[in-house]
């Protein structure tokens, strides 16, 4: 326990909040959670089932899983069956319930990833290894990578955990590249967490998954968090496969000794929200083109300045690398991203989460940057009552008002550091 620290983006919420009620002005780019309302059919459903009170199965709520295994089916052609998808409260929940469950050697995690799978591997005893990533490749796993490191002990257990799209890079893999990893990951028969998370909130609606790949030994990790809005309704979502059914079992027998079952009106409402349903289309389709539209504006106003990053593709986050201004950052005495992120919340109100917690070296100054502090609800209702309108740049300015004026800041203070020396 001594070896983990408070998670991160939790830590920079909790700053900030600190900083707001002391009267400071605070721009939240550090906590990426959705900015838009959880869909009204769903809050409705939610509504009609608050009398729900009994304990359901531990593996979820078999109408859920159903609709779970029918959704999955329509979109990505993959024979989930309810008798393999595992309810449980938060994605987070069951990627560590995963490391408590599953016995393997070494954990595998492209640098950068999400911030908590290191720390639930400590916690459950797992040995960690993060596979180096290039700029120029956007940061993400190259298969040539993955499979030097696995042919130095041939024999070891492995699992990985892969994210796209990205959290914190914003960007995410292709069909080629997901085949590629596949064929490594096969040969050295690697069990993937394939946490998709943010499939749903692909800019452009074309989420591809490994497992169509690599069926036999990926688990799908997903949930309601980011596309629909619901990160404080705590449920996700893991899609076994039937090869994997010993470990599904397993992880079941641990949450039977720990959470039980997830909240029972969550599950009934969250029926409502795998159901094929045109309101739900558009909700997608008019928040995908929001967070597409915001993701370029503040990527093509920090580039322009030199600051360079992946250009966004999915989900609400950019990863930019101040690395151009590495001698007056030292200079000031600044000597890694936490140092980084610290000096900039204070000097301007800007709170970015700093590269070191997603496992990159702690002297290289990147930030993970989540561009979702504006009103969502407003800006949808706006969206909504506006079809055809043109969500561009403009449109930005005009209703993201506190993006545009953070993203005025650090630019601002960004090319200071230059006069200051």
């Amino acid at each position: 326990m001594a070896k983990v620290k408070p998670s991160a983006t939790l830590v920079i919420n909790e700053l900030s909040a600190k900083l707001i009620s002391e009267g400071k002005e605070v721009f939240r780019l550090g906590f990426g959670q959705s900015p838009f309302p959880v869909p009204n059919k769903v809050v409705e459903a939610l509504k009609k089932n608050a009398h729900q009170k009994d304990y359901l199965p531990v593996q979820g709520l078999k109408s859920l899983r159903e609709e779970i295994g029918s959704f999955f089916r329509r979109h990505y052609g993959l024979p989930v069956r309810a008798e393999e998808v595992f309810i449980g409260p938060g994605s987070k929940e069951l990627i560590y319930n995963f490391q408590v469950s599953c016995a393997f050697d070494e954990l595998l995690l492209p640098a950068p990833s999400w911030v908590s799978y290191e720390p639930q591997a400590i916690l459950t005893g797992h040995k960690v290894v993060w596979l180096p990533t290039k700029k120029e490749n956007g940061w993400k796993l190259n298969a040539k990578v993955l499979e030097e490191h696995c042919k130095k002990n041939p024999d070891q257990k492995r699992a990985i955990i892969l994210n796209y799209p990205s959290n914190p890079l914003g960007n995410t893999y292709s069909d080629e590249e997901l085949q590629a990893l596949a064929e490594v990951l096969r040969k050295k028969q690697i069990i993937v967490v394939a946490d998709e998370i943010y499939g749903e909130v692909h800019h452009e609606g074309q989420h591809q998954t490994i497992a169509k790949h690599y069926p036999e030994r990926t688990i799908i990790s997903t949930g309601l968090s980011k596309w629909a809005g619901a990160g404080g309704w705590r449920f996700g979502v893991f899609v076994f496969p039937p090869q994997l059914k010993y470990l599904q079992e397993a992880m079941a027998i641990v949450a039977s000794e720990t959470f039980t079952s997830v909240s029972a009106p969550i599950q009934y409402a969250a029926v409502e929200a795998y159901k094929e349903d045109e309101s739900l289309r558009l909700y997608l389709e008019h928040t995908r083109k929001i967070l597409k539209a915001v993701g370029l504006y503040v990527y093509d106003e920090l580039t322009t300045i030199g600051i360079s990053m992946p250009k966004p593709e999915g989900g609400f986050y950019l990863y930019p690398n101040f690395e151009k201004w590495r001698p007056y950052l030292i200079s000031r005495g600044l000597t890694n991203s936490e140092d980084f992120c610290s000096h900039l919340l204070s000097e301007t109100g800007v709170a970015l989460l700093p590269g070191m917690a997603f496992g990159h070296p702690h002297d290289h100054f990147a930030a993970r940057l989540s561009y979702v502090d504006f009103d969502g609800e407003k800006v949808l209702q706006y969206v909504m009552e506006n079809p055809g309108i043109n969500i561009d740049k403009g449109f930005v300015e005009n209703h993201c008002a506190r993006i545009v004026l953070a993203i005025k800041r650090l630019i601002t203070w960004t090319l200071s550091l230059e006069k200051i020396q």
